[in-house]
């Protein structure tokens, strides 16, 4: 995940994160329905007079007759559907308790609270479960008002007795999102997120989704309930990290591997499989094509549409060139806010994102949306090569910001790059490519909120329909463009989202197929981060955690994610086949399986790249 992207996970964090509520008690004897994959969960729809940005800053009649309708059929999603997924109760009991404290139901906010402590998995999320929604609940419970000096008084003081007891080797992730956080939100960003995300959708079907409406409730939460909060959260929060100076140790420079020629390596082909690379930064370690035909000589590149180009990464509009070096800088300001260091990228990002007007935060925001996707690969393909003279790269270059494109998405289409993707497949195996990096995901979800801002279709079932028939298409696809090269490895990035990939049915990430590893991220000391995904198909973690390289012109950005986590197995992967060129890619996973640091739960395998070099020179392979 870029440091853009960044910017538009933490926004949607804060303003259009989902809704939902406590599950009511079935009448005795109605079975519930079987949730296996979120593709199971039905789907709704609520029609608008107005933008969301306008209705999340309406009067609380309006705003609430709209969320009353969204709370029931969230009622009645739990009464009868039975979810098993962990990640998914989790978000429903979170935003219930947002919900609740929206409508000053502080009993409701804390028993949904409560039991979201339970479905807690990783040990950070179990330490700071509830953190800031729980201390709004107990000072309105403790004062009985919703605002004023006693309350004021009250919430922080809760608040600090809760964040002043958190041990900082848990909470430091959280505890800094918040500062992050509440240092750059205001009403402008709130609105402005919703501007950019949601008003075009409902302004060309008189509807919102489901996840739009969740993310409007939140959104209204944001404004009324938790903003108002900000300088007691910031002023609680400043010292507590203050008081903390250490840093986590960090693993990874002590398991670090740099192969050099006296290493005697073979050269090892390695395709980035993303939003494509610029190559002009790695001359020396690049794949050229003696006869490359209609194509880059670097490898393959499809348009949105899926024809051929010869390019290695995406281009640019001026209105986009004139915005990069803007982008970059917030980036920057980012990373440094989220890490507590006072620059003046820093102060720069925190003043454009909360003063900016919401008309010209709005398409600013898209275009960030864009740049973070555009300089993904770059940003990738210099973790993958990184410290490997031996390393060649090869692009195979496909705009992956599905939600975003400007045109529906049909099973033609699907067909389209199903077609491509088949091409891909052949040339990694035609031209030897040992190991492939997919730091990204699809699901049919993401089909759907495609649909909902492109298609006219205002019924969300047959939009569902819809996706699913395209989806399929994609996830056959991808499937079988890893299939076609069986003695190629592919890495792929397990997410983002904090859930289990298979309930998700994210591709590639849910696939099992023997060439394939799926990839989770920890932190620099080694521990799983808050975002990472996760499921049986994740063997393998890695640092996704402000991991620097290049993004195209040359900058060196550190960015988070399980996009960085994929690409340091790939170079692990390829070091250990440039030393050893026979190894198959169940060989190679099972030598890094066998290498990695094991959890004392079992849940991670962290990767050692020095350890598992010793291992493959020990055993002879």
């Amino acid at each position: 995940m870029s440091a853009v992207r960044e910017v538009m996970k933490m926004s949607g964090k804060v303003v259009l994160a989902s809704i939902a509520v406590m599950p009511c008690i079935l009448a005795q004897g109605v079975a519930k329905k079987i949730v296996k994959t979120d593709a199971d969960l039905p789907r709704y729809s609520y029609p608008l007079a107005v933008a969301p940005s306008a209705l999340v800053i309406a009067d609380d009649a309006t705003f609430n007759a709209f969320a009353a309708k969204v709370d029931a059929d969230v009622r009645t999603t739990l009464d009868g559907y039975d979810i098993a997924d962990k990640a998914t109760m989790r978000q429903l009991l979170q935003e219930r308790a947002s919900y609740s404290l929206l409508t000053n139901d502080s009993a409701a906010a804390l028993g949904a609270l409560a039991k979201l402590r339970t479905l807690d998995e990783k040990p950070s999320a179990m330490a700071t479960s509830g953190l800031l929604d729980r201390q709004i609940a107990e000072a309105r419970v403790e004062t009985g008002a919703v605002a004023g000096p006693a309350y004021e008084a009250a919430f922080q003081k809760h608040f600090a007795a809760a964040v002043n007891a958190l041990p900082w080797d848990l909470a430091q992730e959280r505890v800094k999102g918040l500062k992050r956080s509440y240092q750059i939100i205001s009403p402008t960003l709130v609105v402005g997120s919703l501007k950019a995300n949601a008003d075009s959708a409902v302004a060309k079907t008189g509807a919102i989704d489901f996840a739009g409406a969740l993310g409007l409730i939140n959104g209204r939460v944001a404004l009324q309930v938790r903003l108002p909060e900000k300088r007691a959260i910031l002023a609680v929060v400043t010292p507590y990290i203050s008081a903390h100076t250490e840093a986590k140790p960090d693993i990874w420079a002590a398991r670090d591997v740099t192969l050099t020629a006296v290493d005697k390596l073979t050269p090892v082909r390695i395709a980035i499989w993303d939003s494509g690379v610029d190559t002009s930064l790695y001359p020396a370690q690049l794949y050229t094509d003696p006869t490359p035909g209609e194509h880059s000589a670097h490898g393959l590149a499809f348009d949105m549409q899926g024809a051929v180009y010869p390019g290695d990464l995406q281009p640019l509009t001026d209105a986009q060139k004139a915005a990069y070096p803007q982008v970059l800088k917030l980036s920057q300001g980012l990373d440094d806010l989220q890490n507590n260091i006072d620059s003046p990228e820093a102060a720069s990002t925190r003043t454009y994102l909360s003063s900016t007007p919401p008309d010209q935060l709005a398409p600013f925001m898209k275009t960030m949306t864009f740049i973070g996707q555009y300089t993904h690969g770059t940003h990738v393909a210099g973790i993958a090569v990184k410290g490997n003279p031996a390393a060649r790269l090869v692009v195979a270059q496909f705009n992956d910001g599905l939600p975003d494109l400007p045109f529906a998405p049909t099973v033609a289409w699907a067909e389209k790059f199903k077609s491509n993707f088949a091409m891909l497949g052949d040339y990694f195996k035609m031209h030897d490519v040992r190991v492939v990096n997919m730091s990204w995901a699809d699901s049919q979800s993401e089909f759907e909120e495609w649909l909902t801002k492109t298609s006219t279709e205002k019924d969300p079932a047959k939009r569902k329909a819809m996706a699913g028939e395209v989806y399929a298409v994609w996830r056959d696809a991808v499937e079988g463009a890893i299939k076609r090269a069986p003695n190629t490895l592919f890495v792929c990035a397990a997410g983002n989202s904090n859930s289990n990939a298979a309930f998700l049915g994210d591709v590639p990430a849910s696939l099992h197929l023997p060439n394939l590893v799926t990839v989770g991220a920890v932190d620099q000391a080694g521990e799983e981060t808050s975002f990472t995904s996760y499921g049986d198909t994740v063997l393998l973690d890695a640092n996704g955690y402000r991991v620097p390289s290049f993004v195209p012109g040359g900058t060196v950005l550190k960015e988070s994610g399980t996009s960085m986590a994929s690409p340091n197995v790939v170079n692990l992967a390829a070091k250990l086949i440039a030393l050893k060129p026979k190894l198959t890619p169940e060989q190679t996973i099972a030598l890094m399986r066998k290498g990695a640091t094991a959890s004392a739960n079992g849940r991670l395998h962290v990767i050692d790249p020095k350890a598992t070099v010793a291992l493959l020179q020990t055993q002879g392979q």
